[in-house]
């Protein structure tokens, strides 16, 4: 009699991941067997500057009244190809890329992003908030959809470099409190069909106009998910920022919003555990039943089952709360249904709620329906939370410079500038001798 044992169970995306980090993170350290091709390298940056009187800067209100996304003068793109590693980093005036229709992001979501801003402050300075955090993600991302690696140092140069030549035109100090978007993305771009890992691709990196949407007259409004829809899913990618998590969710969010919702709140499995608020996270403040202690908690969704996104906004929410709030409120993370809030609510346990991301920043949540039943949030002064205010006091001061804070990366944007100046002057002087 022959007896079969089942083989190991094992995660292998998750194994497959961690091996390509781990082999990521050999290159960059310079241990790796791996044959060695060119590694991504900002220092390599070549400048070529657009004429700064061809554009004018519109004010915010003009700039994001259209249908199409204003960005600066300036782009960086860096090639990539399997054979020869990263090509040289461009710093170039912002315009079209070329791609083939076979191009393989067209065709198999060969495709992933990160988001964040740089901040005019209140002291005349630029600054970024926690870049470094996104560029680790943005390696995370490409990783998981077979893009290749780079050092996240790298790519946060890059993004430094750009809003450094940028910065003084479209964020003058002339409007401080301002901000723009950064958008840096990798593509696949090997013009050939077939479901395979690309060997070519393309890192770019844009900044831009983005509305402001923290502040949502009478808060942001929920309607959780159709029964039949779910946003992501244990053992799929929703923890990376890969464009496949956010298509297939227009469908049920344009419906939300033609019922007079904006965002909806995905829930998950059977037990409807709460996720996310759109593409942000989702927190709640609330007090904990009588027989669970009775404390006053900020809770969110966890990380541990890769089913949300780690936001940056999250993570700093997280980490101000647990720092600045000990002893007034406990901060968990938890699996929680949305039958758990509506207990809740019924309770009168429910002090707050708000949405936390790069595009949404803090936004205070009002109501949130499902199947018929609705649950209203208490809002305070200025259509927002005292919790939900103060972090977000928080969070605006380190972003704007009245805190000095090591989450502000501070861009040299005077020397930066000087240098491209410098670049186009000898980049001139060469043509002329030729």
């Amino acid at each position: 009699m022959v007896s079969h044992s089942e083989p190991p169970k094992e995660d292998l995306a998750a194994v497959a991941l961690e091996n390509k980090i781990e082999e990521a993170n050999a290159i960059i350290n310079g241990t790796s067997d791996v044959p060695k091709v060119q590694e991504l390298d900002a220092s390599k940056l070549v400048v070529t500057l657009a004429d700064p009187n061809a554009r004018q800067v519109p004010d915010e209100a003009t700039a994001n009244a259209g249908a199409e996304t204003i960005c600066t003068d300036h782009m960086v793109t860096v090639p990539w190809n399997i054979e020869s590693g990263w090509g040289v980093p461009e710093l170039k005036p912002y315009g079209p890329i070329s791609l083939m229709p076979t191009a393989s992001v067209l065709h198999y979501a060969t495709e992933c992003f990160e988001g964040l801003k740089v901040f005019r402050g209140f002291d005349g300075k630029l600054r970024l908030f926690r870049p470094n955090l996104n560029a680790k993600r943005l390696l995370m991302s490409t990783l998981r959809i077979s893009l290749p690696g780079f050092d996240p140092v790298e790519v946060e140069k890059l993004i430094a470099k750009l809003v450094a030549v940028d910065g003084a035109k479209w964020l003058p100090k002339t409007r401080p409190g301002s901000f723009l978007y950064i958008r840096p993305a990798v593509i696949g771009t090997q013009p050939q069909l077939g479901v395979q890992a690309p060997k070519e691709a393309l890192l770019f990196i844009t900044a831009s106009f983005m509305p402001r949407m923290d502040s949502p007259a009478g808060g942001m409004r929920l309607h959780t998910n159709p029964e039949d829809m779910v946003r992501a899913w244990v053992g799929g990618f929703g923890y990376a920022k890969v464009g496949a998590n956010y298509g297939p969710s227009l469908l049920a969010t344009n419906e939300a919003k033609a019922r007079g919702f904006h965002q909806i709140l995905w829930l998950y499995g059977p037990e409807a555990y709460c996720t996310e608020a759109g593409a942000s996270n989702f927190f709640i403040v609330w007090r904990a039943k009588e027989s669970e202690g009775g404390k006053l908690q900020l809770l969110t969704a966890p990380l541990d089952d890769k089913l949300i996104l780690d936001g940056v906004t999250r993570r700093s929410v997280i980490e101000l709360a647990k720092a600045r709030l000990a002893g007034e409120v406990e901060v968990v993370e938890r699996r929680y249904t949305i039958d758990e809030v509506i207990e809740a609510d019924k309770e009168g346990r429910i002090v707050e709620a708000f949405a936390a991301g790069t595009a949404f920043f803090i936004a205070p949540v009002s109501q949130i329906h499902h199947r018929g039943t609705d649950v209203h949030i208490p809002l305070g002064e200025n259509d927002s939370g005292a919790y939900t205010a103060k972090i977000k006091s928080w969070m605006k001061d380190i972003m704007y410079g009245n805190e000095q804070h090591e989450w502000g990366l501070v861009i040299n944007e005077e020397d930066e500038a000087t240098a491209g100046q410098k670049r186009k002057r000898e980049q001139d002087d060469e043509a002329k001798r030729e």
